[in-house]
């Protein structure tokens, strides 16, 4: 017998188009689901507290010029936001095909510093390492010469041959020459900093390519000779007084040992806890140049104190951590080498931000990682995390 007292209502199946945003976000194949987000949490804590420091070091300068005092904050929430769009690009297009374009980025940014060194550069803080662009925008191609060169050792190195567990010697050789070029020119500006980190990101690809051992230890001994016999008749005069001060922190304390002396202060001021954020008194008293980039981190000594600083730390080395799990579960060797390479470049200049401001290493003008203001560092450290979360996303889809 029939029943009629309930109609039945054939299903009509959704349209692809239908499906609710939330499913999709809920999909196994989703990029939400596949990002490494304890990695992004830790940066977008770097950025937020970053944007706080560089708030209090420059507020009360732009009060006293009579301008908006969170002008600087404002620029510092744009970078992030150009950045992060920049990462989402460099997320999502595979990173395999890096590859093929890996020439024409390295190209680029060969150019990038030669324009430089043209009359199109300017000179900022000692270092002809900048061009101006209209309505007071100011690109440092430098930054982006370090993703150039994780690139391009990666796509080198990371070609395995068949019975080969490492690469050749020609293969290290023109490795080598490839990094020889924007090494020279960055040290011509003169940016003795970035040289640097471009030296420790060469020898952390190196090592995880495989490289033999030679190669680490010849380059790591070449690099003490250089420092030592070479580099003293080609640095300039303020730089050399830079390693002087780190050997001699009493040396000069009101001319070259200036804004070591201070820094020392300032952090050593701020105790366990910190005087509170907007109430340092070296940090509101603009005694401390160049606060908001270079030495950044002087401002979360002496405000936030020892818990604060040292908290930045930890959720540096979270990075840190991340991207060597990412290189660690990395599916193929040219991945492997890009996450060793971005994390070998985080790491080195973490370690001199910090250290200058303790007065362990010579001031270097490098910025703290995701924390200093600065639209060009911005850029290319989010385009790098993008390039971590691409390694991580598509070793996850094998």
């Amino acid at each position: 017998m029939t029943d009629w007292s309930t109609p039945r209502v054939s299903p009509v199946p959704l349209r692809p188009r239908e499906v609710s945003l939330r499913e999709r976000a809920l999909d196994r194949t989703s990029p939400l689901r596949q990002l490494d987000w304890v990695l992004l949490l830790a940066v977008s804590v770097l950025v937020a507290v970053g944007g706080l420091l560089i708030w209090s070091a420059t507020r009360e300068k732009e009060i006293a010029l009579g301008l908006d005092p969170q002008a600087f904050l404002k620029k510092h929430i744009i970078n992030a936001v150009i950045g992060l769009a920049l990462g989402c690009a460099a997320a999502l297009i595979d990173y395999r095909s890096l590859r093929a374009y890996a020439p024409i980025v390295y190209g680029a940014s060969c150019l990038g510093l030669l324009a430089v060194l043209s009359p199109l550069g300017s000179t900022i803080n000692g270092a002809h390492s900048w061009i101006v662009l209209p309505a007071g925008f100011q690109i440092q191609p430098s930054e982006f010469a370090k993703l150039a060169i994780v690139v391009g050792m990666a796509m080198l190195l990371g070609e395995k041959r068949d019975g080969e567990s490492g690469p050749r010697d020609g293969d290290v050789l023109t490795a080598l020459a490839l990094c020889a070029l924007p090494m020279g020119l960055i040290m011509l500006q003169p940016d003795f900093g970035t040289t640097m980190v471009f030296i420790f990101v060469i020898l952390g690809v190196l090592a995880v390519a495989g490289a033999p051992a030679r190669w680490v230890v010849g380059l790591l001994v070449a690099g003490v000779l250089v420092g030592g016999f070479v580099a003293p008749h080609v640095l300039k005069d303020y730089q050399l007084d830079r390693f002087r001060v780190v050997a001699n922190p009493t040396i000069d304390p009101s001319g070259v040992g200036y804004n070591t002396t201070q820094a020392r202060v300032a952090i050593g001021a701020g105790g366990l806890w910190g005087k509170g954020l907007f109430q340092g008194s070296q940090t509101q008293g603009r005694f401390i140049p160049e606060q908001q980039t270079d030495f950044v981190f002087t401002v979360a000594g002496e405000e936030l104190g020892l818990v604060g600083a040292g908290g930045i730390i930890l959720v540096l080395g979270l990075v840190l951590w991340r991207g060597l799990r990412i290189a660690s579960q990395a599916t193929d060797p040219f991945g492997r080498l890009v996450a060793a390479g971005v994390v070998s470049w985080f790491a080195f200049q973490s370690f001199v931000n910090i250290g200058m401001t303790l007065g362990i290493m010579p001031v270097t003008g490098l910025p703290l990682p995701f924390v200093s203001y600065g639209g060009s560092a911005m850029f290319a450290n989010l385009m790098a995390i993008g390039l971590l979360q691409n390694v991580h996303m598509t070793g996850r889809e094998l």
